[in-house]
């Protein structure tokens, strides 16, 4: 709340009271005085209810005032334009720290990362307000051209990945102190499609017969249920169902740490084949009295990236199979399903998807009889209508 006070050297009376986010100072020529100081707090509390109500004019309280130019209607119509906010930098942090509850531990450690290494020394000392969308787009066409540790410059998805914590910090600056969000109309860069390269039925067979004995269970979990990574290293006991011939998926590994799973469709019940179950029981007499399912010598999770470089990477190449990352074993656990002519919406349970559209996308040129699309129906069509042609033919010519 403003207030009214004296000024020593005159002993005048002023107003000091906020508007616009500043501080504003306006003097009187009236001295001290109980009636003077009554009469003016009258007045300021008819500014501030105005100010409450947006129909403040500074102007008609202070026509000679410095700040009646500043804050005309016109000059805060472009202060709202280029905003007075705070820097980025602050803003940043304080979305950081507003937003962070509703993420996972994963999702956090990326934001951050997003932050310090790339938004804030770009935009850290800019006002949110002032950032422009030729700003953006410079900003972006640089991430273009950076190179990662192998060498390679980053790709479209891991910039849309980027791009998105800055869009997010605009449009709520955007909201918050009433300015057009400068990402209006800036779209995510085209991601080229990804081809899956799952494992034919004959090289899974021979992966599994080849790998090492202590991690056959464990490939034979990945390739005949479809699960993520994260989801099979996370695997504990409490969460294999023999009786119902289930596995329950409630949880991931993520750097190291459990997290529930990242949405409502991956929170579901996998049905075991009998090769599951059984691969399953082996692994019990190994590791049934620890908590995950595969795990070290001493009971704690598996390291994905040490298991495929030491065991998957070496694997491929004694078989002499073309490298593929250990995520194929998911897709082909898919396209294994479809193959056999499995419900498409059984599938997308198991795989932890909503609906079946990734399935006919994805996955449909590796099933050539899914659905019956593979011009089969229409040939046997063709085939027995031009046949009875031929046998209508033939038989006339025989009358």
């Amino acid at each position: 709340m403003g207030s009214i006070r004296v000024r020593e050297s005159t002993e005048k009376l002023f107003f000091d009271f906020r508007y616009a986010g500043k501080r504003c100072r306006e003097q009187t020529a009236l001295d001290n005085t109980p009636v003077n100081r009554r009469k003016l707090e009258q007045i300021l509390k008819k500014i501030e209810a105005e100010i409450t109500l947006g129909t403040f004019e500074y102007g008609r309280y202070f026509p000679n005032s410095p700040n009646a130019e500043k804050f005309s209607k016109r000059a805060l119509s472009a202060a709202r334009q280029y905003h007075e906010t705070p820097l980025f930098n602050q803003f940043a942090w304080d979305w950081f720290e507003e937003m962070k509850i509703q993420w996972r531990k994963s999702h956090i450690a990326t934001v951050r990362l997003t932050l310090n290494n790339y938004l804030l020394p770009r935009f850290g000392e800019k006002e949110v307000g002032r950032i422009t969308k030729a700003d953006i787009l410079e900003f972006r066409a640089s991430l273009a051209k950076v190179t990662s540790r192998s060498g390679k410059h980053l790709s479209a998805t891991r910039i849309n990945h980027i791009m998105t914590p800055l869009r997010m910090i605009l449009s709520e600056a955007a909201n918050r102190y009433e300015f057009s969000s400068p990402y209006h109309g800036i779209k995510s860069l085209k991601v080229p499609r990804t081809d899956v390269e799952p494992f034919s039925l004959d090289e899974v067979k021979l992966i599994l017969s080849s790998v090492r004995a202590d991690f056959r269970n464990y490939y034979t979990v990945r390739f005949f249920t479809g699960m993520r990574t994260g989801e099979i290293d996370g695997l504990q006991w409490e969460h294999v169902d023999f009786g119902r011939r289930q596995i329950l998926v409630r949880q991931a590994l993520v750097n190291g740490e459990l997290n529930y799973t990242k949405n409502d469709g991956s929170f579901r019940a996998i049905e075991m084949s009998q090769l599951v179950v059984d691969a399953l029981k082996d692994q019990q007499k190994a590791t049934g009295k620890e908590s995950f399912v595969f795990c070290t010598r001493s009971g704690t999770p598996l390291s994905h990236n040490n298991v495929t470089k030491r065991v998957w990477y070496p694997l491929l190449r004694y078989l002499g199979l073309r490298q593929r990352r250990p995520y194929q074993t998911r897709h082909t656990a898919a396209t294994l399903w479809l193959a056999a002519g499995e419900s498409p919406e059984w599938i997308a349970r198991q795989m932890g998807h909503t609906t079946t559209e990734m399935l006919f996308r994805v996955y449909s040129r590796y099933v050539p009889n899914l659905t019956r699309r593979d011009g089969s129906a229409f040939e046997r069509l063709l085939r027995s209508e031009f046949d009875l042609a031929k046998s209508l033919e033939e038989a006339s010519d025989e009358v």
